[in-house]
């Protein structure tokens, strides 16, 4: 890396609005005298609707971004229903079919299983930590899924955990040297990050439950992730402003925000983003989530 690159973390929403937006982390990724890779977050921006999604993903690149929504579904899932097996198709299928439809796909795959086998789970979800990606209430990641993922592909961005462009890639699996412009976007979980300093709640939409031991939390983490003890290799530098901002939100969306640039970050400094080698490309991979071992 020989000069500074654009990097986003997007906490999306599928239905942002006035009142819970979009909320979006700008920031810088360079290299430090001492070789270390260094985010800067310069500030937040919030979109309040999905076309304003739409116009940020067609910022000109070079730029990467980490997004808080799953990128794609189960393969177990998939085979089981005889949907496309290749992630592009599987994209454009899911992202036209009706809510409905597949819920009730969903609520049949639970509702034949035993307790506590109810979900099926891309390979990365449970080392990540995170809710089963077919999940569509409490949270409705599905439909986060529906909403975003559709017009991050349509924006033409670049998806290094699902090889996708396939132009874009070389048989070892690097960035092809053409594409210098690119858009990376990778699939990030701020929830995997914030559980290496901490397993307590740190955020909550319901007021009643925003809390002083919530905004301590909050702090812990940030204050984990200015002093490198994160678990993430990237530096990470925020003005003050920004950082009691992090803290005293009490949804947690502008520390999340952060946190998915963090991730990105640190992804876009390994070798091939640190996905793992028998990585599947139709389920993708959570950034920053060590690949299994053995």
């Amino acid at each position: 890396m020989d000069k500074s690159v654009t990097v986003y973390g997007v906490d999306f929403s599928s239905a942002p609005c006035r009142k819970k937006p979009i909320a979006v982390a700008v920031g810088r990724l360079s290299l430090g005298l001492d070789g270390r890779a260094i985010v800067e977050i310069d500030g937040l921006e919030w979109l309040e609707t999905l076309p304003a999604f739409s116009d940020f993903l067609n910022r000109p690149g070079p730029w990467l971004g980490g997004f808080d929504l799953p990128f794609g579904q189960p393969r177990s899932l998939l085979t089981h229903y005889g949907w496309p097996l290749h992630w592009d198709a599987f994209v454009d299928f899911f992202c036209q079919t009706p809510r409905e439809s597949l819920r009730d796909c969903f609520r049949q795959w639970c509702n034949a299983r035993p307790v506590g086998q109810k979900f099926a789970w891309r390979q990365a979800d449970k080392p990540a930590g995170s809710s089963p990606a077919m999940r569509w209430t409490n949270p409705p990641v599905a439909w986060m899924m529906q909403a975003g993922i559709g017009r991050m592909k349509a924006a033409g961005l670049v998806f290094p955990a699902h090889r996708y462009p396939g132009s874009a890639w070389t048989a070892d699996g690097d960035l092809a040297a053409d594409q210098t412009e690119a858009r990376l976007a990778l699939e990030a979980y701020p929830g995997f990050t914030a559980r290496q300093v901490t397993r307590a709640s740190y955020k909550s939409d319901n007021p009643g439950q925003q809390t002083a031991d919530r905004e301590m939390a909050r702090r812990r983490i940030v204050e984990a992730m200015l002093s490198g003890e994160a678990g993430l290799t990237v530096a990470c530098r925020v003005a003050e402003p920004l950082r009691d901002c992090m803290i005293s939100e009490p949804r947690g969306d502008a520390l999340d925000a952060v946190i998915c640039a963090l991730q990105a970050a640190q992804a876009a400094v390994q070798p091939r983003f640190g996905l793992p080698d028998d990585l599947d490309p139709l389920e993708g991979w959570i950034a920053t989530v060590p690949p299994p071992s053995g």
